[in-house]
């Protein structure tokens, strides 16, 4: 009887730590995500990502507060999250963590920080996306992201591109190209966010339940994209 219990409790357990909220950086990060999204999509027409780019987009990568530094050697780092289509092409899956790091050479100094947007336009870029880690604008193609109601009528071109990117500093919004950047799964952060060691392709292949701490960033990719 005693061991019955036992197993309930660990169960019990289990079902929180990846059901649960999550670690408060995660929830904090996850929140921060969610609000760079809706600066993204709900800015002026002029200045958002154009609404069909997302509708067409097969995964989306978040990544809130990319810290730069740079004395002579500059350098990227941030941590966001990934999340794509359902197989049904209904909502998007539970997110996976990512990491993103970069560096570059020349004369600069100081530092800030930058929230990026990445869309994951076709199958190919999807699959570099869900490797432990690729390079950006190695073996996935990458270019910056149109802006503004203008951009519409070039959007077929930019179709052709595995991952379109883009930045927002300071209030203002931009397409970026993010060459050279490193892009690698988290493994450390989807254990604390699930409870267990899992790669991003299981966790979007797998289609597991949304933590809770994750809701509302996946409730704002439904409320700003559909399939038409």
């Amino acid at each position: 009887m005693k061991n019955t219990i036992l197993l309930l409790i660990l169960s019990v357990v289990a079902v929180s730590e990846v059901y649960g909220s999550g670690s408060s950086e995660h929830r904090k990060r996850l929140l921060d995500a969610e609000l760079v999204l809706h600066e993204a999509m709900s800015t002026s027409p002029d200045q958002a990502i154009p609404q069909g780019l997302l509708d067409h987009a097969q995964c989306a990568v978040i990544v809130p507060g990319v810290k730069h530094g740079a004395f002579v050697f500059g350098a990227r780092y941030g941590k966001g999250y990934i999340s794509c289509r359902s197989k049904s092409g209904v909502g998007w899956t539970a997110p996976g963590a990512i990491r993103i790091e970069g560096g570059s050479f020349g004369f600069q100094a100081g530092g800030s920080e930058t929230d990026i947007v990445m869309l994951v336009m076709n199958q190919r870029g999807v699959d570099r996306l869900l490797t432990s880690q690729f390079t950006l604008g190695g073996a996935a193609e990458i270019a910056a992201g149109p802006i503004g109601r203008a951009a519409n009528a070039q959007m077929d071109a930019f179709m052709t591109a595995q991952i379109l990117s883009w930045s927002m500093s300071r209030g203002v919004f931009a397409g970026v190209s993010l060459q050279g950047a490193t892009l690698r799964q988290d493994l450390s952060d989807n254990r604390e966010l699930y409870g267990h060691t899992l790669e991003n392709r299981e966790i979007i292949d797998g289609e597991l339940a949304v933590p809770n701490a994750a809701r509302k960033f996946i409730a704002a990719l439904n409320q700003y994209s559909s399939r038409k």
